[in-house]
């Protein structure tokens, strides 16, 4: 089948200058084929994902025709403003694939409204919201190699899509021959016929409007004196980033010059991730030679950033997502009851695997915590729980230790663009009374505990690779581990079956929570495992919660268990 499939593509391809020399580079070689043709991407609650190139199992114009006529035969049986918004990141193609999916959607009659330059997910995700979309579209595949493409659908409410809506757009998806079942329109043809529109100034300034209005001290910055290193990591952050930040008063900043302009090789970071190393280590270099306060980066769609703060010997701390988020919470807590603009009965949201320091920050302050799957779609819902019962202003934060916050309404998905703007102010709030961050987060854990949060990642690549995902996890439930490194487990949560389970009894009670691929394990002494494989990537990924009397103990701690469990993962 995959051999037919390749020879139909290659016929068709032959008036197309961009797959043709691909595919007939892979002429004979079987594997190379394979590779291509064996599988088709699967579209899920995370829309598309894969390597850019020709074949049904790659990113390319024909795979992004398909994906958007079926959500196009969605849309149609929705009603409402027959509206899908648009938005692309400094990825290669990404101009490409958002003008395809236009085309699509305008030759089945579904108006489009798209970003005439590129924009992050907050804005993708503003503008579905604002033009009462039926569902929005966000090239990216936000943090992977430059290899990588994606495509994620959001629905009329700005989140991303449920998994019913999914499931009916995949089904359409499936009913549409990759090469030849879509329809298209000229994107031109598609401008003067009105079905095609750009995004209009006014959803652009209500956005930024919308951010600044969440500064929890408002003023703060302008006289702070606030030194800030900031890279863009050559994506889409640059314009929105800076906009706010200099409305907000902060003007010494300093752009990483390599990092700066839009460039979808990413020439300077392999892997575009704000959250490791190598990706912040020449921010990290201009910020120790001008003596910045903080440098800050943000991932190719925004929707992430990392940071890294100074110490008082000079040097740079990077600081992980559950530690920007504590400070966060903290510090809009904090504030919030200081100005009497704390709302009544205040909800924040975080991620499972994300730290359990969050929990007891949260009750400090009176906050209700709420604990939700892994995916930001999980914190907009109940954000949307909220506004349905007419109470919505008691949102007040929400994050994931994977680098994404959200403090506010008017969007339902990560952004960088405010998590820069708060933490920015928070900084600037320290630096005003002679503290810094690092100060404030020590100052967290000599109250609260020194709660250690760490992640591993197990690649599994290859047609086989889902298969060898699949065994482990299947191992894990029928074979339950019943200690770790002499560690005993006490409770194992499967939010597969929606059950947690006391070893010691037997006895189960339900999560609470919708059905999910994730084990966690609570082990003696108050320290978790969690086992989760990516919606996104062929990768498990396990997280370590570890409580020591200080960082060395809850270190020692984490190395044992991650040593114990690795065999498992081999």
């Amino acid at each position: 089948m995959y051999k037919a499939e390749y020879e139909r593509w290659l016929a068709h391809a032959l008036s197309d200058p961009d797959l043709k020399p691909e595919l007939e580079s892979v002429a004979g070689d079987d594997e190379a084929i394979k590779d291509r043709f064996a599988v088709s991407l699967k579209f899920g609650t995370a829309g598309l994902r894969g390597v850019i190139g020709a074949g049904t199992n790659r990113m390319n114009v024909y795979v992004i025709r398909q994906a958007t006529q079926g959500l196009a035969n969605w849309v149609r049986t929705q009603g409402g403003s027959q509206t899908v918004a648009i938005s692309f990141d400094s990825r290669n193609k990404s101009d490409v694939f958002a003008r395809a999916a236009a085309e699509v959607l305008a030759a089945n009659g579904v108006k489009v409204r798209i970003y005439s330059a590129l924009m992050p997910v907050p804005a993708l995700s503003f503008a579905t919201r604002y033009y009462n979309c039926n569902a929005g579209i966000m090239v990216t595949a936000s943090h992977n190699p430059a290899k990588y493409n994606g495509y994620k659908a959001y629905g009329p409410d700005g989140c991303q899509m449920t998994d019913e809506a999914a499931d009916v757009v995949y089904a359409e998806i499936q009913k549409t021959d990759v090469l030849t079942g879509a329809k298209a329109m000229p994107f031109e043809e598609g401008l003067a016929e009105g079905l095609i529109q750009y995004v209009g100034e006014d959803c652009c300034e209500a956005l930024y409007a919308a951010i600044e209005s969440r500064q929890v001290r408002p003023g703060l910055c302008a006289n702070a004196g606030l030194k800030l290193v900031y890279s863009p990591l050559n994506g889409s952050g640059l314009v929105p980033v800076m906009r706010v930040l200099g409305d907000i008063g902060i003007t010494d900043i300093t752009i990483v010059p390599e990092q700066k302009d839009p460039d979808g090789n990413f020439p300077t970071c392999p892997y575009p991730n704000p959250e490791i190393f190598e990706a912040l280590r020449l921010g990290l270099e201009l910020a120790e030679k001008n003596g910045a306060d903080l440098m800050l980066a943000t991932d190719p769609d925004a929707d992430r950033v990392g940071i890294a703060v100074r110490c008082k010997n000079g040097s740079y701390e990077l600081l992980s997502g559950n530690e920007v988020g504590v400070l966060l919470l903290d510090y809009i807590c904090a504030a919030r009851m200081e100005n009497g603009t704390m709302p009544k009965d205040p909800v924040m949201v975080k991620s499972i695997v994300s730290t359990p320091l969050a929990d007891v920050v949260a009750a400090h302050y009176g906050v209700e915590c709420r604990n939700v799957l892994t995916g930001f779609k999980w914190i907009g819902d109940q954000i949307a729980r909220l506004e349905a019962a007419g109470e919505v202003e008691r949102f007040i934060f929400g994050f994931e230790e994977s680098y994404g916050y959200l403090a506010g309404s008017y969007v339902r998905d990560k952004d960088a663009v405010i998590g820069s703007m708060l933490i920015c102010e928070m900084a600037a709030y320290y630096r005003s009374k002679g503290s810094s961050i690092k100060e404030e987060l020590e100052r967290i854990y000599t109250q609260y505990g020194r709660y250690l949060n760490k992640v591993d990642s197990f690649e599994f690549p290859g047609l086989s690779g889902m298969d060898k995902m699949a065994a482990i996890m299947e191992k894990l439930r029928s074979q339950p581990p019943r200690e770790f490194a002499g560690y005993r487990v006490l409770t194992v949560a499967d939010y597969e079956k929606g059950t947690v389970t006391e070893l010691a009894t037997g006895n189960t009670q339900p999560t609470g929570l919708p059905a999910a691929n994730v084990l966690i394990y609570g082990l003696e002494g108050g320290a978790a495992v969690v086992v989760r494989p990516s919606g996104t990537e062929p990768k498990i990924k396990t997280y370590f919660t570890t409580l020591g009397k200080d960082l060395a103990a809850a270190e020692a701690q984490k190395e044992a268990l991650a040593a114990a469990l690795g065999p498992v993962l081999a």
